[in-house]
């Protein structure tokens, strides 16, 4: 690695400095205890930067660890120095150590599984598919078992002398688990155990509860005093009559204050002073001693009365009913525990077919209560469905949460090319592991290690058979996920994992197309690798001749003849970068080099293949409409750069949407553009009305860098200087 280019260790410190403040701060005890375990790793991040035993930015971060070691990431992709796979002994390892009579370390449950006893229990997990693996290498042993009855000891001592080393570090056994058979397209948020587990943890809401004494307890005592004191009234006086009995009445009611103060803490409003329960409260205190009661409870009586009537009235027996019932409703803390309990007698660790059970009403007082929506909407999260299904309900509010959805079932189709159901089961668990690893940082256009640099997964490489059903599946998968991408979120550029998922698919199908992922501003070198030219010039194949060509100025025929100079080309579309600051100057040649390869969209229309069911011009009309949308976020906010960049990617992905019209629906598009532009607040019309003008100025022959279009404007997310739209 260039020793020139390095991490800013001031990002670790304020990442850490946030941690902090979190777990000294924060009122939940759960978040506190996250934040201090969050606090300790960036603790030992910038701890490694500053000895040097962390190579940030390094595909090897970790000094001592080879590159297919998981390491513990943390947020920017900045390794702590711990690999995933390391740590304390977790429950199943000690349990393993003690059924097999060994000592409880990693060392001796390695050794142990490379006896007899050990192979068998191994082999037994293998045909029975009942073990999981969270990372990697929790499937090494297996695998090693496998090529063992195989017949293959070489493959086999290959990956014991790559792992070996790191016996008495690293976790190499599987965890145990349960076969399931089930379709891998189906797909959850959450297990049902995680959404009860979240639901039981709710707490009661304070001010709700505060409230909810304020009507049941207070508000009552408070019409009895004011009924205790009505009694004295004579021709609008208080205190001009003095009933029998009414002073001993007087005396129980105060005792019965100082019991409800006790058991009822919450609410302090009937403490204050110049509030109308305490004027009724210490006024009695004040007769009932044989002093003057102070001078304003005629007044607090009067407005008492004016305002809900007297206690019995018609009109103050509605209030207080009403009050009654709202107090008796249940919170959502009560309603979250039902939930809970429900979903408890349902496994924990998968998620449930349908949600209908656990969110019907509950019987509350002989009638029925509802959930709100709140709590509806978590439940949701346990649904298990296709994926699509989980869009189209909204349980999927992202490309981001959709990506991280995706693993699991990229797995199982990749999986599809061993022919050997317990190594396909077995490649499945690893790919799925492997999925998840958190991106590294890195520098010097390293790239992130590859599914099939793991020793253990190269070593079955052999046994992979790259047939023409398995490609055909592979095929299927990658048209549909990109379809859903682009149907479910037309206005959100491709997420890094999604680019990931896609190429994995896409290697297996046997397609070949440079998919790109998205750059960050803060630590790009100025330079791309060559995939980003080819996607350039595969964009050409597409869209040389076009609207979106013509949008952005772009000469495809002359980028279809390029052998390298990419980067060149961005820095010159990105023009002056001048007095940019350097985030500021790198975004600009970013969003450039995204414009030149449309991001991977017209790699999804060819060579993949995407058709939408609704036609190019649906997409079009709903990515403007995610422009509007985070548009209207800029008014009077302080920081409004991002919304205006994200707002820019929407309308690209309309534009590139558009161009892949016929002309006659491209018109009838923009005009439709225009339509709903003009419902928009007053802030918004005036920010796009330029943007939508040198779009026609376009339509209509026009260029965007001849100087004729008066009014109209390209739509970019960065600029050097200020933003024209800010």
């Amino acid at each position: 690695m260039n020793e020139e280019l390095r991490a800013n260790p001031g990002y670790a410190a304020g990442q850490m400095a946030k941690a902090l403040v979190t777990a000294l701060t924060h009122e939940d005890d759960e978040t506190r205890r996250r934040a201090e375990e969050r606090l300790g790793r960036w603790e030992r991040v910038v701890a490694g930067m500053k000895d040097g035993s962390l190579a940030i930015g390094s595909r090897t971060p970790v000094a001592g660890l080879p590159a297919w070691v998981t390491p513990e990431v943390v947020r920017g992709g900045f390794a702590t120095g711990d690999a995933a796979a390391g740590g304390p002994l977790l429950e199943y390892e000690a349990e393993t150590a003690r059924r097999a009579g060994i000592p409880a370390d990693r060392h001796s449950l390695f050794a142990h599984h490379l006896t007899d006893a050990g192979l068998s229990e191994l082999n037994g997990l293998l045909d029975g598919g009942r073990f999981e693996a969270a990372v990697p290498e929790e499937a090494a042993l297996l695998v090693v078992a496998w090529l063992l009855r195989a017949g293959d000891r070489v493959a086999a001592l290959d990956v014991l002398e790559a792992i070996g080393p790191f016996a008495a570090r690293l976790r190499f056994l599987p965890r145990p688990g349960r076969e399931r058979p089930g379709d891998p397209a189906l797909a959850c948020r959450e297990t049902a155990g995680g959404v009860r587990r979240r639901l039981a943890a709710r707490r009661p809401n304070t001010a709700v509860a505060t409230m909810n004494e304020a009507l049941s307890v207070w508000n009552p005592f408070a019409d009895e005093l004011l009924e205790h004191w009505l009694e004295t009234v004579r021709d609008g006086r208080v205190l001009a009559a003095e009933p029998d009995g009414w002073r001993e009445r007087g005396a129980a009611l105060l005792d019965r204050y100082a019991e409800l103060a006790r058991k009822h803490t919450l609410c302090g409003k009937h403490r204050k002073p110049k509030e109308n329960l305490a004027i009724l409260r210490k006024s009695l205190e004040e007769v009932l001693a044989g002093r003057r009661p102070p001078g304003l409870l005629q007044h607090a009586v009067d407005s008492m009365v004016a305002k809900r009537g007297a206690p019995g009235t018609a009109g103050h027996t509605a209030v207080r009913e009403q009050q009654a019932a709202d107090a008796a409703r249940p919170t959502h803390h009560v309603l979250a525990q039902v939930v809970a309990e429900r979903l408890g007698s349902v496994p924990q660790d998968d998620g449930v077919p349908s949600t209908d059970p656990f969110l019907a009403a509950v019987a509350v007082g002989g009638r029925e209560v509802e959930l709100p929506a709140r709590l509806r909407d978590v439940v949701e999260n346990a649904l298990q469905a296709p994926v699509g299904t989980l869009v189209e309900r909204g349980i999927v509010p992202s490309a981001e949460v959709l990506a991280e959805l995706v693993p699991q079932l990229v797995a199982s189709t990749t999986a599809l090319s061993y022919p050997d159901p317990a190594l396909r089961r077995l490649m499945t668990a690893v790919s799925g592991a492997f999925r998840n690893r958190r991106s590294l940082l890195l520098f010097n256009l390293e790239h992130q290690v590859r599914l099939d640099e793991l020793p253990w997964v190269a070593a079955v490489a052999r046994y992979r058979r790259a047939d023409e059903a398995a490609q055909a599946n592979a095929q299927t998968v990658l048209v549909q996920l990109a379809e859903l991408t682009l149907d479910g979120f037309p206005g959100t550029i491709v997420p890094n994992p999604m680019v990931s998922a896609l190429g994995a698919l896409a290697e297996r199908a046997g397609v070949r197309v440079p998919f790109v992922e998205e750059l960050a501003a803060d630590i790009f070198m100025g330079t791309f690798s060559p995939k980003f030219l080819r996607a350039a010039q595969l964009a050409g194949e597409v869209l040389e001749g076009s609207l979106y060509e013509r949008y952005y100025g772009i000469d495809y025929a002359a980028v279809r003849t390029l052998k390298d100079g990419f980067a060149d080309i961005c820095k010159d579309r990105a023009g002056d970068r001048t007095g940019a600051s350097w985030v500021a100057a790198n975004g600009t040649v970013i969003e450039q080099a995204q414009i030149l390869t449309t991001h991977n969209l017209a790699a999804l229309v060819h060579p993949v293949g995407v058709d939408p069911a609704e036609g190019w011009g649906d997409l079009a009309r709903r990515a403007f409409g995610v422009a509007c949308r985070l548009m209207r976020q800029v008014e009077g906010n302080p920081r409004p750069l991002r919304a205006v960049k994200d707002a820019a990617y929407a309308w690209r992905q309309a534009v590139f949407y558009l161009a892949l019209c016929g002309v006659k629906e491209q018109v009838a598009v923009v005009a439709w553009m225009q339509d709903e532009l003009d419902r928009q607040p007053s802030h918004v019309v005036r920010r796009l009305d330029p943007v939508l003008a040198g779009l026609r100025h376009v339509l209509t022959g026009g260029s965007l860098d001849d100087g004729t279009p008066p009014q109209g404007r390209r739509f970019l997310g960065w600029h050097a200087g200020g933003h024209w739209m800010l």
